[in-house]
């Protein structure tokens, strides 16, 4: 398991004397701009799929053994590594399950990922609402009857497909969800971005294949080591088909993978497999460290095992609810940030900030450090108003049928009552509000202004939101 295939095959082929008449157009970094900034080891590095580095689609040699080791590892019977990110992996789980038309159940809180594999595969959502928290403008997970109660009105569901953990470290009854999909012979797909750390630490919630899924998507550069955009899905069980999982993943991979991901995912693997457990209690002791002394401070909140139950807690995140500083997220995020304290993921009410592996007691004493300063210098005077939840939007078409339909912008109030042809999300996290073919309502377009208002990023129309795309 202490191995390094990819690392050490990249290694030699980087070092190894030749003339280079291949990709990339920098020539191992000789013709590259960015060489006294990154320099000659980095580049010289950057790679094409020459024979002694495998193929990422047909492996035989060290990215094959890599992702063997991979498998191993975090308990699954295949797993593939993905230079295109979650996104990728999501897609082709979508791909691999669901043919045109088919039904697939999920929650509302999907990634917009998942719109791009629904809008590719032609499949239908059947949108399952998940436990929403108003005081904290966030939602928890989806319940295990919720699911149940959508697979007796939808028996032909071709698939069911989890978001676990949330942004917030929140996590679903993987284990209730796996037995009622398996129940009714349906694949349960789980969106596991930021939980590629579970499985190195006891006191971390349940991983998804532990739990009994079908194919976990997991984005190994959020909370491990690995580069940005690295990521890996993993399989098991005889639901899903090795084969088309494969070939899915080839539509929507790169046929030039970059050789620095695919060795960034080599060595986090073997990181976490050789020293995983104590890496993992240090950033467990970081969390505790931070959680203590906010808890304290006034008019503060932090999400707590106790406040997301029956939801698991991963606590190695930390969401710390402003709303009783009279500041929305986003303003306490625009004050931090000022202040060399940075958040992964400012809201309406709160922020959450990922502890991972990188950080240390100083960074900590400096979060908790500035927080004590917002706290002071803030009345709490002016109230936040709590975020309700968006509503449920009904379909009118199919996402692929929007997709492809003729499309015309409209003002945002002749828009009320047509179908979207846009995927319009607020970001991050990037859940959409509206997807293509789901009819635009006065209620979520208000309620987009609010967030925009606030402070909230919208994407897939004009900052403004004064006119939207629809279909024609």
């Amino acid at each position: 398991m202490d191995s390094t295939p990819i690392v050490r095959a990249l290694r030699e082929a980087s070092h190894r004397p030749h003339v280079a008449f291949y990709t990339p157009g920098h020539k191992r970094g000789a013709g590259s701009p960015l060489r006294s900034w990154w320099g000659d080891d980095v580049l010289a590095a950057d790679l094409p799929e020459l024979p002694e580095l495998d193929n990422l689609f047909s492996p035989t040699g060290p990215i094959q053994a890599a992702q063997q080791l991979a498998a191993a590892t975090f308990g699954a019977a295949d797993t593939w590594f993905l230079t295109n990110g979650s996104t990728a992996g999501v897609i082709a789980a979508i791909l691999a399950t669901c043919d045109p038309g088919d039904r697939v159940i999920l929650p509302r809180n999907v990634h917009q990922s998942v719109v791009s594999g629904l809008i590719l595969s032609g499949a239908l959502p059947v949108f399952v609402p998940p436990v929403y928290s108003p005081q904290w403008g966030i939602a928890m997970g989806v319940s295990p009857e919720a699911i149940a109660a959508a697979l007796t009105a939808t028996p032909d569901a071709k698939a069911i497909l989890v978001v676990s953990p949330t942004y917030y470290g929140t996590c679903s009854d993987l284990q209730a969800i796996a037995r009622i999909a398996h129940d009714h012979g349906v694949p349960l797909l789980v969106d596991e971005a930021h939980g590629p750390h579970f499985v190195a630490h006891p006191d971390l919630p349940m991983t998804a294949l532990e739990a009994g899924a079908d194919v976990a998507v997991q984005s190994t550069h959020k909370t491990l080591s690995a580069l940005t955009q690295s990521a890996m899905v993993h399989r098991q069980g005889n639901y899903i088909s090795a084969n088309r999982l494969s070939q899915s993943l080839q539509l929507v991979q790169s046929t030039s993978p970059n050789y620095l991901l695919l060795a960034s995912l080599d060595a986090a693997r073997q990181q976490l497999a050789m020293e995983g457990n104590a890496l993992l209690s240090e950033v467990l002791a970081l969390g505790r460290m931070a959680r203590e002394p906010l808890e304290t401070l006034s008019r503060l909140q932090v999400l707590t095992p106790a406040v997301a139950a029956p939801f698991a807690l991963d606590l190695t995140r930390l969401t710390v609810n402003v709303s009783g500083l009279g500041l929305t997220g986003f303003a306490a995020d625009e004050w931090l940030h000022a202040r060399g304290v940075t958040a992964e993921l400012p809201e309406a009410r709160s922020l959450t900030f990922v502890l991972s592996l990188g950080n240390c007691a100083a960074d900590v004493e400096r979060l908790v450090e500035a927080f004590t300063q917002l706290v002071d210098e803030t009345s709490g005077d002016k109230a936040v108003p709590i975020q309700g939840e968006l509503p449920l939007p009904l379909l009118g078409c199919s996402p692929r049928e929007a997709f492809f339909a003729e499309g015309e912008t409209v003002t945002a109030s002749r828009a009320i009552g047509r179908i979207s042809k846009a995927t319009i999300s607020p970001y991050p996290p990037g859940i959409p509000a509206l997807l293509p073919g789901e009819v635009i309502s006065a209620e979520i377009t208000s309620q987009l202004k609010a967030i925009a208002a606030n402070g909230g990023v919208i994407t897939g129309c004009d900052a403004s939101l004064d006119s939207l795309l629809v279909v024609k």
